[in-house]
C-alpha cells in the first residue's frame, strides 16, 4: 500500500488503515530522522485506544503503552551497535508478550527476524510531503 502525507490530519487515515491490516505483532518503521515515525506511532496508539502519552524512545530504547487489545512496545534501535545489544534489552521477551511491537531503526535486528512474520512501513520525507509504503 502507498500513501502520501500532505497534512497532519492525513496521519489519522493511515493509522486507521494500518490497524485494519495488522496481521502480525511486529511493525518495522523505516525512515530518515524527522520522517514521522514517532508521529505515526502517536496516531496509531491513539487509534488503538491508548490514553498514554507517546514519546520517542530514543533514549529509553523501549517505551511501553497500554491499549484495550494489550501491551504495545515502541522501540528505537538507532543507538544499538550490534545484535547482542538487541538481545540484551530482552527483545524476544517483548515479542512474545505483546499485542504489537513497533520497531524504529530495525536494521541492526532485521536479519534475525528471518522466519518471523512482520509488517514494514517506510516513510520518506520528500521535503513537501511524506511518501509512505506499508506491507
Amino acid at each position: 500500500m502507498q500513501f502520501t502525507i500532505q497534512h497532519m490530519e492525513d496521519w489519522q487515515n493511515i493509522a486507521e488503515t494500518v490497524i485494519s491490516k495488522l496481521e502480525h505483532n511486529i511493525l518495522l518503521l523505516k525512515g530518515n530522522l524527522g520522517a514521522g515515525k514517532t508521529t505515526f506511532t502517536q496516531f496509531l496508539l491513539k487509534n488503538l485506544g491508548s490514553t498514554d502519552e507517546v514519546n520517542s524512545p530514543t533514549y529509553s530504547i523501549v517505551n511501553e503503552y497500554s491499549t484495550p487489545k494489550g501491551k504495545v512496545y515502541h522501540f528505537d534501535l538507532y543507538r544499538l551497535k550490534n545484535i547482542e545489544e538487541v538481545y540484551d534489552i530482552g527483545m524476544e521477551e517483548y515479542l512474545d508478550h505483546s499485542f504489537l511491537c513497533i520497531i524504529e531503526w530495525p536494521e541492526v535486528y532485521e536479519e534475525d527476524l528471518y522466519g518471523l512474520k512482520y509488517h514494514e512501513m517506510s516513510i520518506i520525507n520528500t521535503g513537501e510531503n511524506r511518501e509512505i509504503s506499508f506491507d
